[in-house]
Parts: C-alpha cells; structure tokens; sequence
C-alpha cells in the first residue's frame, strides 16, 4: 500500500497548522523578540517559559494540575493565552527573589504562569503601597 490515508494526514496536517498557529501567536503576546533584545543571558528561561505555555496551549488532556489542584484544560489555555510581555517579566523577576529549593521548576513554573494574570496587579500595588508607608531609612 504506497498511498497515505487523507484522514490520518489531514489530522497531522491540523496539528502542524494548530501549532504553528498558536507558537506565533504566543510569541506575539509575550513579545518573544522584545524579551530576547531586553534578556539576553536569559534565553534559555525564556524559551523555556515559551515552550511551557505552548505545551499548554496545545494540551488535548481534560484536565491540566496546577499546584495540586486540577483544573480543566480550557481554563488553563485561556489563562495562558491571556499572558503578555509583562506576565513573563513578572514571572522571571519572582524567580530570581525566591531562595527557596524548587524540586520541580517545571510545575513550579506553570503554577506561576497560570497565577500571574490574576497576581501580578495585586503584587505591584503591595509592593507600591509598601514603599510609600514604608520608605528605607535613608
């Protein structure tokens, strides 16, 4: 048999179609290019963060985990799609604060990118309101 079966290539043709679609895309949201130019010895947690949130968007499993809890895989993708230059510039700048041992950075990551839509406002505005009542003793 030499010929290939159209609905099996039609389905790997939607695949590829699926992920460079979204791989665009996500690149256009976190503005991959600006992140490359502003970090560049961070290349790799850059790429590394890209890949987690494309792996996600492309997830077809039911139900993706996120720090213990299981949630359903269209809610992680909408989040994960709503992230932008700034979620990644949060999400890097927490990293680099914390001293704590990460034995898994791959959940701990995703954990961190699932929460930085809803987080990093609330972050900002403590830290905003900490400085004003709390300025450093000069």
């Amino acid at each position: 048999k030499t010929q290939s079966d159209p609905i099996i290539a039609g389905r790997s043709e939607e695949k590829r179609s699926d992920v460079a679609g979204y791989s665009e895309l996500i690149k256009e949201n976190i503005e991959y290019d600006a992140l490359l130019e502003r970090y560049p010895f961070e290349k790799d947690i850059i790429n590394g963060i890209y890949d987690l949130i494309l792996e996600v968007v492309l997830s077809r499993r039911s139900e993706i985990e996120i720090a213990r809890d299981s949630y359903p895989t269209e809610l992680v993708k909408s989040r994960f799609l709503k992230l932008d230059y700034g979620h990644v510039e949060y999400v890097m700048d927490r990293m680099k604060d914390n001293t704590a041992k990460v034995r898994n950075i791959k959940k701990y990551l995703l954990a961190m990118l699932f929460n930085a839509v809803s987080t990093m406002g609330s972050y900002y505005q403590a830290e905003v309101n900490h400085d004003m009542y709390y300025p450093k003793a000069e």
